[in-house]
């Protein structure tokens, strides 16, 4: 690419002739304010926000979208520039609700953050403002379109992420929303829940709904006994938003603040990531060897499985009809620990602790009731939101000694965490399905083909099945839109591979909707790195040698696959219709 030479704020560098002046900028180490921008979405120059001055131009022009030119001389902070910014972020305050105190996004809004930078204090503009109607009635998102502000993100990454569509804006001028056609609620649409619009957005338009209060009234309820599970990909990130490095791994002290906040037990939902391999790994060679379907595809991710029951709900035969791990440790928590524990199943409080916005979605899934009318998963928080319950608490997080996980549900091999990662599931399988079907372990137990950050990725392995030396054909996929293509492929009979992982979310869990903001390639990969050095560092990397989940096989379970393990740890999945 040709690199041209451009002057910003008195300092040159050289960029490549395709980018734009924001981008010019941040090479040179200055930041310029913005607010539809997204350095991961297409470009579209909405908000006008990231105005600057162009020497030789006529009239100021957004940032985002200006191209830049040899010799450009850029100006980004002059008087003109700042009154500029200040009057387009009041005019934007204007049809804002002045509720900042009460917001769920207070001190992580974009907008409040620029309003602060500007040193606005008061709105000089006054007149109507837009009276929307509050979109809360699924288990996920909450929508405000009172607090839109029209960047247009959500709707970007819905399409380009996603391949969804489920937003667009409606009406002109003043009277224009962002929202579903014919202004269906999230319910109503083919929305996976996934979160990806929640995490792109600048304000609270668009927010997990918050279940802190409700996980806080039963841990305050001493006729509750609360246990909590948590995810992989939360370990990698919660730090964030307390005040730590991205991709800093504290899960020990994660274990103390849960203690603090007065969970009865604290467990990892990277046991029961162990057992899903369990599961999941005897299927597949059991699909392979007496004639199942094939390729078979993994059920972990919960906006992936709303993706292909709405969209390709012909090829459901292809998934695992193994849990997701939350699936598979919400059932054991309210029929093994109950049981062994002698704690009546009412009693019992289920939270889970997750990257994953659609996981509050998957909670409430009747298949997901071992017993008749009492779910096994009571309550989801997001990493956010367990944040803000420490937060709340006043805990100083970083203060905190670190604490190790009570037994057994809390004991996990290194295979269990890299399931937040994409190919983390395929990698953990290839482990364990490798080592059962050859006597011996994967060299180097390390499986590095599915790792990384491409959108599809292709391997192969090659193990003898049933004395057989056969060349096993594997993919992985993140983010739906690049699911659409391995299913298109699939349905077309194009695609000879044997097994199949997608995960809903860039990057899989790590790049959650429920994770803290903001998230960007750089960020999932210090993510990534954090799961893989957690693997790395454990003494046991794969599922099949868990010694606490070979003992509740021999003591409780019976077998993988077995009548059991079956009723308890499987599910089935069928076809969702919403009007649009």
């Amino acid at each position: 690419m040709e690199l041209v030479k451009v002057t910003i704020d008195g300092k040159t560098v050289s960029v490549p002739s395709d980018y734009t002046v924001i981008e010019a900028a941040a090479v040179a180490g200055i930041r310029i304010p913005q607010l539809c921008y997204h350095s991961e979405l297409s470009k579209e120059g909405a908000c006008r926000v990231c105005v600057v001055e162009i020497e030789g131009a006529r009239a100021p022009g957004a940032a985002c979208v200006y191209p830049v030119a040899e010799g450009m001389i850029v100006h980004t902070n002059t008087p003109k520039i700042r009154e500029t910014r200040k009057a387009v972020v009041e005019l934007l305050l204007a049809n804002h609700p002045q509720d900042c105190l009460f917001c769920q996004k207070n001190t992580d809004c974009e907008l409040q953050t620029i309003a602060a930078e500007l040193g606005i204090r008061e709105i000089p503009f006054k007149g109507e403002t837009r009276k929307a109607e509050l979109d809360d009635n699924n288990p996920s998102l909450v929508r405000d379109p009172n607090k839109c502000i029209l960047c247009g993100r959500c709707i970007r990454a819905c399409h380009e992420r996603q391949g969804l569509d489920v937003y667009g804006y409606v009406n002109r001028g003043f009277s224009t929303i962002v929202e579903p056609a014919f202004s269906y609620g999230l319910d109503e649409v083919t929305c996976t829940y996934c979160g990806q619009c929640a995490a792109v957005c600048p304000t609270a338009a668009i927010c997990e709904k918050d279940d802190t209060e409700k996980v806080f009234a039963a841990l305050g309820n001493p006729d509750k006994y609360v246990i909590v599970q948590t995810a992989p990909a939360v370990r990698v990130a919660l730090g964030e938003a307390l005040g730590l490095p991205p991709g800093q791994v504290v899960t020990g002290k994660m274990v103390a603040a849960l203690r603090k906040l007065g969970f009865d037990k604290v467990f990892d939902t990277d046991f029961t990531a162990d057992l899903t391999i369990m599961e999941e790994g005897s299927e597949f060679l059991d699909r392979v060897t007496n004639g199942g379907v094939l390729p078979m595809i993994t059920s972990c991710s919960p906006g992936w499985i709303n993706f292909i029951e709405m969209k390709y709900p012909d090829l459901l035969p292809h998934l695992s009809t193994a849990k997701s791990p939350q699936g598979m440790f919400g059932a054991l928590s309210k029929t093994f620990w109950p049981e062994t524990q002698g704690i009546p199943v009412e009693k019992i409080f289920t939270v889970s602790i997750m990257p994953c916005t659609a996981k509050k979605a998957e909670a409430v899934r009747p298949q997901l009731q071992s017993n008749p009318g009492i779910p096994d998963v009571d309550a989801v928080l997001t990493t956010r939101e367990l944040a803000r319950m420490i937060k709340n608490m006043g805990i100083e997080f970083k203060d905190l000694p670190e604490e190790d996980y009570d037994s057994p549900l809390g004991t996990s091999t290194g295979a269990g965490v890299i399931f937040g990662a994409t190919g983390g599931v395929m990698e953990a399988a290839v482990r364990t399905v490798y080592a059962i079907l050859e006597g011996k372990e994967l060299p180097g137990v390390q499986y590095t083909p599915v790792r990384g950050l491409q959108g599809i990725k292709e391997a192969s392995v090659e193990v003898n099945v049933g004395g057989t030396p056969t060349t096993v054909k594997l993919a992985v996929a993140h983010t739906l839109s690049n699911a659409a293509t391995l299913m298109d492929k699939v349905r077309a009979g194009e695609a000879d591979y044997h097994f199949i992982e997608i995960m809903a979310c860039p990057g899989g869990c790590i790049g959650g909707g429920g994770q803290p903001q903001p998230v960007n390639e750089e960020i999932r990969k210090q993510r990534m790195a954090a799961l893989y050095s957690v693997d790395e560092a454990k003494t046991l990397r794969q599922s099949h040698m868990n010694p606490d989940v070979q003992k509740l096989y021999e003591d409780w379970l019976g077998k993988p696959l077995g009548e059991k393990s079956h009723h308890l740890l499987h599910t089935h999945y069928g076809v969702q219709e919403r009007e649009l």
